[in-house]
């Protein structure tokens, strides 16, 4: 499989289940970083490429991601150190529980493309059923982790399918993390929406929410999606 060249980084993904997708490259383009973070969690890293977009886009010192699976984690700690980057990116091999119980620093800002399939899915390919279906990382467990690794001060960005946001919320609002920001997308002006890019913190603020469309057309992209992505796809 061939590597996948974004501008300032390449990402190899021949041994990660979950490849370079959309979602993914949205969410690292999307996620704030006006509070300038000095230190960013990647949870559930994958190939690295949102903490990959994380140290293009900021001055943060500690850019940390965590990674379960041990292929996608060697090839994620491959990727790092193949980058400009490579002393401000660090990966460990680890589910989450075991981080939040070993870890005492909290994160300024925190990133998720956490699997998402709550229903059962097969594929007949194991490690990609497991990156997909949210058993290996339960919302429930994704939002008592970021509780746990977050500064007061701090913001949580994550996408996850259109259809789960107000599940998600609620769990999240009870344990205190309140959406800030919202992004609804769907793939073009006739298709319905398909995921939800979502900012929480820990104190209640005004909600500000949003829509894009990817495509116009059949790779027509939209001007906002170009605007978005286009520091990283070398094609935009």
């Amino acid at each position: 499989m061939k590597p996948f060249q974004f501008k300032q980084f390449t990402i190899h993904q021949d041994r990660c289940a979950m490849k370079v997708g959309t979602d993914g490259v949205l969410l690292g383009a999307w996620t704030s970083l006006e509070a300038q973070p000095d230190s960013i969690l990647d949870i559930g890293a994958g190939t690295g490429l949102i903490a990959l977009q994380m140290a293009q886009r900021s001055m943060a010192e500690v850019i940390d991601a965590i990674e379960l699976d041990e292929d996608a984690y060697e090839q994620c700690v491959e990727n790092f150190e193949a980058s400009s980057w490579a002393d401000r990116l660090f990966c460990y091999h680890a589910g989450l529980d075991e981080f939040v119980d070993e870890i005492e620093d909290k994160y300024d800002l925190i990133v998720s493309n956490p699997p998402f399939y709550s229903e059962e899915v097969t594929s007949g390919a194991e490690a990609r059923d497991m990156a997909r279906q949210n058993t290996s990382l339960p919302f429930d467990e994704l939002l008592e982790g970021v509780s746990r690794l977050l500064s007061p001060e701090g913001i949580f960005s994550v996408v996850i399918p259109f259809k789960e946001e107000k599940r998600f919320v609620d769990m999240a609002s009870a344990l205190g993390l309140h959406p800030r920001r919202t992004l609804h997308v769907r793939g073009n002006p006739n298709a319905p929406f398909k995921r939800s890019l979502l900012e929480f913190g820990l104190g209640e603020a005004q909600l500000r929410m949003e829509e894009l469309t990817i495509e116009r057309g059949r790779h027509e992209y939209t001007e906002e999606y170009v605007a978005l992505t286009g520091a990283f796809y070398l094609k935009m």
